[in-house]
């Protein structure tokens, strides 16, 4: 399956829903809390869209955070994400994810462990898979740091989310990294940047090439992955649906997915 962070877009909702249907995708990627009207939902509905995957992180209140200090903190930043579950389950989608924090102490992972196993647990009643996404600069910046964490909690329902443009400025090798996770993989996103900066570009508009996008999908069919990928690209953009549907003309050409 190949989805769109449907976020690269503005406009109003309907406006928005018709441009990536006219563009070919048939999965969206929303942040909370987009098409939470009735007529939005049906609207995704009737324009043969279903939601992938739901970005968790997003509205988490000023001054909470997973892995705070704060007892009180903790429980706020729970609260919404648990908030965020419940709307991604209602909108049917598969998967959710997180962003690590700031603080890469030994402390503060251990705080974010036992929120995301809170987390998961939850995701796990509404029948979402919780990713957790490397991001260069934060507490996890690499995917193997990111693995290696996420198999030290060992929960059943907590999964690595990999972004190759964030694998790009770490330095990682995506097809090595596909393999190194195996089933530990939740889900997926692509996108382009200069090896430095996180500019979320259309595909190979970047570092990126046409033989590192042949290896990555090689090996997600060599871990039999079956959830689905997702283009997340930037609304800075000079033409972001330019951009989707071009990086959309590159995966279909390269992997075969629609």
């Amino acid at each position: 399956m190949l989805s769109c962070c449907i976020w690269a877009l503005s406009g109003p909702e309907d406006k928005v829903l018709d441009r990536v249907a006219d563009a070919g995708f048939r999965w969206i990627d929303v942040r909370p809390y987009a098409f939470s009207s009735r007529d939005a939902r049906a609207g995704i509905q009737a324009r043969g869209l279903s939601v992938s995957c739901v970005a968790a992180s997003v509205g988490v209140p000023e001054g909470t955070a997973l892995d705070s200090p704060d007892t009180d903190a903790v429980s706020d930043a729970l609260a919404h994400t648990r908030k965020v579950l419940a709307y991604g389950a209602d909108l049917d989608a598969a998967a959710a994810y997180v962003l690590p924090g700031v603080d890469g102490s030994r402390e503060a992972l251990l705080r974010y462990a036992r929120s995301l196993a809170a987390a998961g647990d939850r995701a796990s009643d509404l029948g979402l898979k919780l990713c957790v996404e490397h991001f260069p600069n934060r507490a996890l910046p690499t995917a193997s740091a990111t693995l290696d964490f996420l198999r030290e909690i060992g929960h059943p329902n907590l999964y690595l989310l990999f972004d190759i443009g964030h694998a790009q400025m770490s330095g990682e090798d995506p097809a090595d990294t596909i393999a190194q996770a195996g089933p530990s993989l939740g889900y997926v996103h692509l996108d382009d940047n200069d090896g430095r900066n996180d500019q979320h570009l259309a595909l190979m508009d970047g570092m990126l090439t046409e033989k590192v996008l042949y290896r990555t999908f090689a090996a997600l069919a060599d871990i039999g992955y079956k959830g689905a990928v997702s283009l997340e690209l930037s609304a800075e953009l000079p033409d972001p649906l330019e951009a989707l549907k071009r990086s959309r003309e590159i995966v279909s050409a390269i992997s075969g997915i629609a």
